[in-house]
Order: C-alpha cells, then sequence, then structure tokens
C-alpha cells in the first residue's frame, strides 16, 4: 500500500531486498557520481509534493468508512455521544463550529465546560458552507450586517492568531480580494447612493461609479441601463469555504470540544425538569426547557440521550425544522421560527474572452451575479429565483434549464462576450432562508431560557460566522453583548413583528 511520505525505489535486478549497493570492481578506484539534473529536481520537488499531501488531506471532505479515508477531528470511528455535556451545538456547519470555538476560548480555563458539536452528516456533502461561493463583503444596507462583516474581515486577515494550531502547516483560505460589484439602474441608484452613505458612516471602503466611470474601469460590461455602481475597495472578495470550516473544527477540537456523528430528532420536548408543563391558561414568560437529547446514530436505530445544561440551535437551513418538531407545547413555539431550506443552484462556465483578473464579483441589476473562478477564463454564478418560482429543496438535483433560461441571457446582456461561454459543470446548496426578513436571528428563546439560536442569516452565514459565534458566545458566558451589539437580530423582533429589512441579498 502506498503512504504519504514515502517514495518508491526499484530494486536492483538480481540483488535480494535490504543487499548493500555493489561497489567498485576490483583494481577500480570508486569514483562519485555528480548528482543528475534529475536527482537535483526531484529533492527539490519532494518536499513541496510532501506539503501538498498534507494540504490535501486537510481539504479533502471526510471519506467515511473508505481504507486510508480521513476522519474529521473528534470523530472516531464507531464513537458515541457522550452522556452528558454542558453545551449541545446542534449543527456541525461553520455557524456551530465557530459557536463552540469561542465557547471555549472566551471561557479561558482547562477543564471547564463540556460542549459537544452534533452533525448528522460529516462528509458535508448537503451542507451550506461547502457548497456556497464563499463571498465575504461589506455591503450590506443593515449596520449589524456591515458590522459582522467588518468583524469577519478582520478576523480572516489575521486567521493564524485565531485559529492555527501548534506543529501545523499556516492557514491558507485563498482569499481574493477582487470587491464586489453592484449595478443600479435609475429605479435603483437613490436607494443605492443612501445604502453606501451608511456604510461609509460604518467605516466601509466603497467607491461610487458613474456609468462613464465604470466603463473606464471594466470595459467588457454594458453600461446601457446603468445608472450608478457601488464598488468595494477593501475587505471584499471570495475565499475557500471549506478551510474555513476546518480551521474552525480543528481549533475548537484543541481547545476540547468534543464533536460526534448523530441527528437530533424531536425529543427535545419530551424530558423536562420535573414534572412535565401543564397547559397553561397563559403562557409564562420562562420555563424550562428539555435537558436531556436523543443523538440518533447513523444508519441505526440506537440514540444516545445526552444530558445538557444548554442547546444551541445552529442547524441552518434545517433550524426551523428542529424546532417544529421538538416535541414542545403549542405555547411554546410562538411565534414561529420562520427559517427555511431554499435551494440555489450555481453554475460555472468558461468563455476565453471573458473578464480577465480584476473581475469582482459582480451584482447585476436584475438580480443575477458572477464572478472569476480561477484565472484562466473561467466563471461561476447564478441568480434567486422569484418567490412564486422556488425549486423542490427535497434534493439537491440541479434544473440546467435554468441556467439556459434565467442566467445566461442576464449574463449575456450584462456581458457581451458571454455569449459565446460553454456551460460547465453545476450544483445546488440551501439558503437558510428567513422568510420574516431574510436576516439571521441569534439569541435565547423568549420562552426557553436555555435554548439559544444562531441561523437564518440567507445565504450570509459564511462570511457573518466568525461575528456571531463571538457574540452568541458572550451572550451565554457573560450574558451580554460586548464585540458586538446584535440585540435587534433577536427573537423580540419575530415576537413584536417588526422586520429588519436587508437589501443586499444576493
Amino acid at each position: 500500500m502506498l503512504r504519504w511520505g514515502r517514495a518508491l525505489r526499484p530494486r536492483r535486478r538480481g540483488v535480494p531486498a535490504g543487499s548493500p549497493a555493489p561497489r567498485g570492481a576490483p583494481g577500480r578506484p570508486l569514483r562519485t557520481a555528480a548528482p543528475l539534473s534529475s536527482d537535483i529536481f526531484r529533492a527539490e520537488l519532494e518536499p513541496g509534493l510532501r506539503r501538498l499531501g498534507q494540504t490535501l488531506k486537510n481539504q479533502l471532505p471526510a471519506l467515511g468508512g473508505i481504507p486510508g479515508g480521513w476522519t474529521p477531528p473528534g470523530n472516531l470511528p464507531g464513537s458515541r455521544p457522550p452522556e452528558e455535556a454542558d453545551v449541545v451545538v446542534v449543527g456541525g456547519g461553520v455557524v456551530g463550529w465557530s459557536v463552540a470555538y469561542w465557547l471555549k476560548l472566551l471561557e479561558n480555563r482547562q477543564h471547564g465546560m463540556k460542549v459537544l458539536v452534533v452533525e448528522r452528516d460529516p462528509t458535508y456533502s448537503r451542507a451550506s458552507t461547502v457548497l456556497s461561493v464563499g463571498g465575504i463583503r461589506q455591503q450590506f444596507s443593515l449596520p449589524e450586517n456591515i458590522q459582522m462583516s467588518r468583524f469577519s474581515a478582520s478576523f480572516l486577515r489575521n486567521i493564524d492568531e485565531h485559529l492555527g494550531v501548534q506543529n501545523e502547516p499556516p492557514i491558507d483560505i485563498q482569499f481574493q480580494p477582487s470587491g464586489y460589484l453592484f449595478l443600479a439602474s435609475q429605479k435603483g441608484a437613490a436607494r443605492l447612493e443612501a445604502t453606501v452613505q451608511l456604510q461609509r458612516q460604518e467605516g466601509v471602503q466603497v467607491a461610487l461609479l458613474s456609468p462613464t466611470q465604470l466603463k473606464a474601469k471594466f470595459p467588457w460590461i454594458d453600461t446601457e441601463d446603468v445608472a450608478v455602481a457601488s464598488y468595494g475597495l477593501e475587505d471584499e472578495g471570495w475565499f475557500d469555504p471549506w478551510t474555513l470550516l476546518n480551521a474552525f473544527r480543528r481549533k475548537a477540537t484543541s481547545l476540547g470540544v468534543l464533536s460526534c456523528c448523530g441527528e437530533v430528532r424531536g425529543e427535545m420536548g419530551e424530558h423536562t425538569v420535573g414534572n412535565p408543563p401543564l397547559p397553561p391558561s397563559g403562557p409564562p414568560s420562562h420555563t424550562h426547557p428539555p435537558q436531556i437529547l436523543q443523538i440518533h446514530m447513523p444508519d441505526s436505530l440506537e440514540y444516545q440521550p445526552v444530558s445538557c445544561a444548554i442547546v444551541i440551535n445552529a442547524a441552518g437551513a434545517w433550524a426551523g425544522e428542529l424546532l417544529k418538531a421538538a416535541g414542545l407545547p403549542g405555547w411554546l413555539c410562538q411565534p414561529p421560527l420562520p427559517i427555511e431550506p431554499r435551494k440555489r443552484y450555481v453554475f460555472t462556465w468558461h468563455c476565453p474572452d471573458g473578464p480577465g483578473f480584476s473581475c469582482p464579483l459582480l451584482v447585476d441589476t436584475t438580480g443575477a451575479y458572477f464572478r472569476r473562478d480561477g484565472i484562466s477564463g473561467n466563471y461561476l454564478g447564478g441568480i434567486s429565483p422569484p418567490e412564486e418560482e422556488e425549486p423542490d429543496p427535497g434534493d439537491l438535483s440541479v434544473d440546467y434549464d435554468f441556467f439556459q433560461e434565467e442566467v445566461w441571457p442576464r449574463l449575456a446582456r450584462r456581458v457581451p462576450s458571454f455569449a459565446s461561454l460553454r456551460r460547465g459543470r453545476a450544483w445546488a446548496g440551501y439558503y437558510d432562508h428567513n422568510t420574516f426578513d431574510r436576516n439571521g436571528v441569534l439569541g435565547p428563546h423568549p420562552k426557553l431560557e436555555n435554548l439559544f439560536l444562531v441561523a437564518g442569516f440567507s445565504g450570509h452565514g459564511l462570511q457573518h460566522a466568525p461575528a456571531a459565534g463571538r457574540a452568541v458566545a458572550e451572550l451565554l458566558l457573560k450574558g451580554r453583548y460586548e464585540s458586538l451589539d446584535l440585540g435587534r437580530l433577536g427573537w423580540k423582533r419575530l415576537v413584536e413583528g417588526e422586520p429588519l429589512e436587508e437589501d443586499g441579498v444576493v
């Protein structure tokens, strides 16, 4: 079997393995051969190949059950969840692992609280994190979203200081600082200009471009119906989502966070502190939620009861379903959590005459978007469908007609060279869509004081994970926000029916 870091050497014909090399013929002096150029090349190449091999091992998703496959940290083959934990984080995407990391970091003591992360799919084949396009931007219309992006940008810029693990190679998230470019028609120009003013007040470096300036900077754009554009000058672009998820997971594991593969299924309301609550004449302001979760093992009827003090719902697109299925009395589920999965397609294509290396992530007036994918004429992009045409989220199949009918015409109208593109592969992923106002919901449940939520980011969870994870950890450990005030993103707005609208949902 081949193993990493071990080179195969050819055996000499007729010489048993392990025999010493033959010496010079009798009477003939030994000569030292000059190093061959191929030997020098191999000596220089082998260290690089070893580093590449280690990087691939770190970045490939888990290959469960395959001989030689990589096992995610904290997921020993056949391991069971512990019988008790202080905090159980349901959902092992980048948001869940960020919460777990910040909990242990801010606790700042050895052998402290026991934190368990539960992920039902350790291969992450359906995870929103790794199926996203990896964008980060500062151009939002809500102050809290801008502040979270600025926090996350600083975090990613210094990622090794935060998530570096001793004796492991530096973290390379492959950040491409090409910026975001939003285009607005005459109808949306005033709104975009007002949003840019807010962003500047929050410290964002963003430029407003007239059609003439836009054409001068990006000559490949058709500007006929563009009234104004906003272009991010700093801390915007895209990066590799899997690397960030893996970095959070490795660091959290090194700090003592436990993890397991399993699924929390609808037993959250079947075990309570004391006697089960009777239907009240009027719902109390607080009640004690369940303290025992049942974690079902994969491909098995077996489950493990886990006693815990705090449950953090970081289940992303399934956060709403998890709470609905929790078996809680109806009066505890009001208001309902308005988070549901929405399927989004990402298409790739090749166009050798398309925009060059300076191509940003462009968001068209129609809502279609695209960005460069590498440096050799490859691109990826898509568009969110109208509400009434949402695809069935029951699976991750791709409708290629959607590209032909909805995406390609819009892109070819904006970038004429795309008229001759060649479509490549495609995939689908999930948005944890908040139907109430398309913003994240953070903090404790209004009636279940030890159930916390961090979900509903509607496509922005990857870039806001560092900030949101720290905010929830602060709230749990210290009872208040310290780094960022995200109080307006709590459950209160759902109870009072006051949405916080975000214009910059792509």
